[in-house]
């Protein structure tokens, strides 16, 4: 072989240069036809013939729609996506970078509404004219699944630098985007996209939509019969190319009989969304030719999103409903069922049943109100009843009061006793462990006499609330689990107890066939995997809007989605429920008093003003405990009682105590009086590192002041490293300190435990920045520990201006420094002081030189971090941080 290339190379140096030159010339020809045959002649067996995308030429022959074109994805991946999908999701974090044009706009809104209904992670940007592009990249991880820009002109128009990054960064990870466009007076009539094969023509009527069912994206979507009629506004944008790399995903024709010259007389339907498969340059995307009013476009848009993100932001298909019908027997003389409607509401849920499995009304019961109509609809209560095992039953209260009303449980009780008692003489099944209070009464804000009750009394284990943690917008309401209770989100349908008959319904019925036929309704069942929608025994009579409503809703659904509808019991509704979402079982207590509603169902002999306006959140060893000594001294400012378990401390968001609810927590302070200077407080210095506190005290006291300590982290964990051994902790004894904060990964997991209570408190900005998360930098003062030792009286000083509290107190009075103790204390009448236990102002052993040296460097970038942070707070450096920082240059 090697002889044969040295003979080679001889020949060629024989040969004169002009036959050189012509062997090129004629290996360059050769090269130019194959690369034509393969750029041209293949790519034309994919292509439509006839100039448009959906040219009537250009159809497989086996495409159910000659107008619409088939697929033509590259190899697929072993994922849901196609080329340019990060295949695993392993190399993105799944966040959604969203570009809006500003924080009010329409569209942007209705993007992260969707989002949000899907739990989805999103970071929102202005989008960058000429700006720097975010940061997209964190080490070797892309922060990105997805990218959508509300104007796709934006990205088309990016400057080459921030283009190039962006292009680069979607190829390189496999990031897809959505972009869209909409037309306005100053669009042009056609034009072709910067940088792209693709031809817009803009300010179109539509009718008529179709979607393609040869278009991968689809999932949820399901292709079918046209939708016949004006798509709404006169603004939309179809989208021409010849590329192969574009494929319609829903198709319109122009209300004019004009068709656009450029595509040609065959081409009927027109592209109004588009998906780019990535043949042209390696990044997916789907374009949208007009905004999300058209519900079939929100739609799309939620199966783009799964399709782009290889399924990893995606909804199942699976979708569970339960309808409640509320107040059976309730209803006013006139507004009740009767025999005709008892009967057509059983056939109407025998006919559901043929589309929804197992599908059950729901009927709730307020025994009081039996035979409370006329004779007609009292034969309609008898009917109901002789049907009683066909249905699910739950109960209200007996004569569907408010449970919030009722301070006593045993008065609560026998309400529901009663109910019980006609329960049981009717057959009535009182084992299916849901409940639901009259107007969501002391579901939430928590009422615990109703939970108790109810536990006692009917064994409930489900209920289900419209009101947590808000009524509005529905997209947020969510579940928890409290007291053993399982509580779900309850959804509105549009239907009320005043919808009686259609011709009445609010503004015109149009309005509830919206509501039905892409409207509020239907996305309810698209973005939630479960949903529990209220009903109304009035709902039922007359012109019985619940059954036409929830037919029709079924029939809609399946029509258009290939979502798969089923029903279960409450019980394992809320198992399902919670195993689809389990950071939803421990809630997050709110303001009763921030939101009217909550305040109308919340007891009267509860006041918000008993809550704290103050937090003392630590950490823990840096003279916390002298601070809330110093704060009890000023005649405005009230502790907390003190607790059995934990003396001073409360410690009630970061632990087991979050759970017993804000009852038990106003319990430890007091009645407030009639003065205006009643100012609360608190001091629990393990808030401070707690990963969950800062969100939940900023949930329930928003407008709270927040005070830290901090002193030099290596002298925090040397004290609390003597504070174990001082309460005889065996790994403390057993090991030095510097064992315990050089322990490796392999150490004893006690003594790992320990090591994570002396280093973790102190990594300072990390915690300050999680609070900072959720407070206002003007809402949280940090203080100088060392200056608290020394100097308490201006320190204090500090914190009464922080407070604006009505008195100043001159704290330089009724202070005074113990020799003794070696620490300031309270100045009592005739110069006696009052100090802290034995407990406090312990002298330890000076800490050895290793660790301090070890210290030094292990906290040195966190001390960094924290000067950084305290400079944007605009708060002073402490000293200890200035020495510190002298050590690191």
């Amino acid at each position: 072989m090697l002889g044969c290339v040295t003979r080679l190379r001889r020949l060629v140096r024989l040969l004169p240069l002009q036959t050189s030159l012509l062997l090129l010339f004629l290996f360059c020809a050769v090269s130019v036809v194959v690369s034509a045959y393969f750029l041209y002649g293949v790519k034309r067996e994919l292509e439509p013939s006839g100039g448009g995308i959906s040219g009537a030429e250009g159809a497989s022959a086996d495409s159910d729609d000659p107008r619409v074109t088939p697929s033509r994805l590259l190899p697929m991946r072993s994922v849901s996506g196609g080329p340019g999908v990060d295949p695993g999701g392993t190399r993105t974090d799944p966040v959604v970078l969203v570009f809006v044009e500003s924080q009010y706009s329409q569209l942007g809104q209705e993007i992260v509404a969707i989002l949000e209904s899907g739990r989805f992670r999103y970071r929102t940007e202005i989008s960058p004219g000429k700006g720097d592009m975010p940061t997209l990249t964190d080490k070797e991880r892309g922060r990105f699944t997805l990218v959508i820009y509300e104007n796709i002109l934006k990205y088309v128009n990016l400057d080459a630098w921030n283009r190039e990054l962006l292009d680069k960064y979607c190829v390189e990870y496999g990031v897809g985007i959505i972009g869209f466009f909409k037309a306005n007076e100053n669009s042009l009539l056609s034009a072709q996209l910067k940088g792209f094969p693709l031809f817009l023509h803009s300010n179109l009527g539509l009718k008529d939509c179709t979607v393609n069912p040869k278009s991968p994206l689809l999932f949820i979507t399901r292709s079918g019969q046209p939708l016949p009629g004006p798509l709404p506004g006169d603004d939309w944008t179809v989208f021409q190319s010849n590329h192969s790399t574009y494929e319609p995903v829903l198709l319109a024709k122009t209300q004019s009989a004009e068709s656009i010259a450029s595509m040609g007389q065959n081409a009927a339907l027109l592209p109004s969304v588009v998906q780019d498969l990535g043949l042209h340059d390696g990044i997916q995307r789907v374009l949208f030719g007009n905004n999300l009013v058209f519900w079939l476009h929100k739609l799309v848009f939620v199966d783009a999103v799964a399709f782009l993100t290889g399924k990893r932001l995606s909804l199942s298909l699976e979708r569970h409903v339960l309808v409640d019908i509320d107040d059976i027997f309730v209803g006013k003389e006139g507004t009740r069922m009767k025999v005709p409607d008892v009967k057509a509401l059983l056939e109407t849920q025998r006919e559901l049943r043929t589309h929804v499995p197992n599908f059950t009304f729901n009927l709730g019961f307020s025994g009081k109100f039996f035979h409370a109509g006329s004779d007609e609809e009292d034969l309609g209560d008898d009917l109901l009843l002789s049907y009683v095992k066909e249905f699910w039953w739950f109960p209200h209260m007996w004569s569907h009061m408010q449970p919030h009303l009722f301070h006593n449980q045993s008065v609560l009780a026998e309400q529901m006793l009663l109910n019980k008692k006609f329960a049981m003489e009717h057959g009535i099944p009182t084992n299916m462990g849901y409940a639901v209070a009259p107007h969501h009464s002391g579901v939430y804000p928590v009422h615990m006499q109703l939970y108790d009750a109810w536990k006692k009394v009917w064994g409930i284990k489900v209920t289900s609330t419209e009101e947590y943690p808000h009524l509005k917008p529905a997209r947020f309401r969510r579940g928890f689990i409290h007291s053993g209770i399982s509580v779900l989100p309850r959804q509105t349908c549009g239907l009320f107890t005043h919808t009686i008959f259609y011709k009445d319904y609010p503004v015109s019925p149009n309005e509830l066939d919206k509501l039905i036929n892409g409207g509020e309704l239907f996305h309810t069942v698209l973005l939630n995997p479960i949903s529990i929608f209220m009903t109304h025994l009035s709902n039922y009579g007359n012109d019985r809007l619940g059954l036409y409503t929830f037919k029709s809703l079924v029939k809609f659904v399946q029509t258009w989605t290939n979502l798969k509808l089923q029903t279960l019991p409450p019980i394992q509704l809320a198992q399902k429920y919670f195993s689809l979402f389990p950071s939803e079982r421990d809630p997050l207590w709110q303001d009763p008093c921030e939101d009217k509603r909550h305040k109308d169902i919340w007891s009267k002999e509860k006041t918000c003003d008993r809550f704290p306006k103050l937090l003392v959140i630590g950490p823990q060893k840096t003279g916390t405990t002298a601070l809330y000594l110093f704060l009890g001294m000023h005649p405005d400012l009230t502790s907390n009682y003190p607790s059995k378990e934990t003396f001073e401390e409360i410690q009630f968001f970061n632990g087991h105590n979050y759970h017993r609810g804000i009852d038990w927590y106003m319990e430890y302070f007091p009645l407030p009086s009639n003065t205006s200077s009643d100012y609360y407080f608190e001091k629990s210095a393990n808030y401070f590192d707690s990963e969950v506190a800062a969100q939940r005290a900023a949930a329930l006291l928003p407008k709270a002041k927040i005070i830290t300590i901090l002193i030099n982290p290596a002298d925090r964990a040397y004290s609390w490293y003597q504070h174990q051994r001082a309460h005889d902790d065996p790994v403390a004894l057993r090991y030095s300190f510097h064992d315990v904060i050089t322990a490796g990964h392999d150490a004893p997991v006690k003594l790992r435990v320990l090591q994570n209570r002396c280093l973790v408190p102190g990594w300072y900005a990390i915690h300050l920045e999680r609070w900072l998360n959720h407070y206002h930098s003007s809402q949280l003062l940090v203080l100088d520990g060392q200056m608290l030792k020394t100097e308490p009286a201006s320190v204090m000083d500090k914190i009464q201006k922080f407070l604006g509290l009505a008195n100043t107190v001159n704290y330089h009075k009724i202070l005074a420094f113990d020799p003794k103790k070696g620490f300031w204390c309270q100045l009592l009448e005739g110069g006696k002081t009052k100090c802290l236990g034995k407990s406090k102002g312990r002298r330890y052993p000076d800490m050895d030189p290793e660790s301090q040296v070890f210290l030094r460097e292990y906290y040195r970038d966190h001390n960094i971090e924290l000067s950084k942070l305290l400079y944007r707070m605009g708060q002073p450096l402490p000293s200890w941080l200035r020495e510190e920082l002298v050590h690191t240059r």
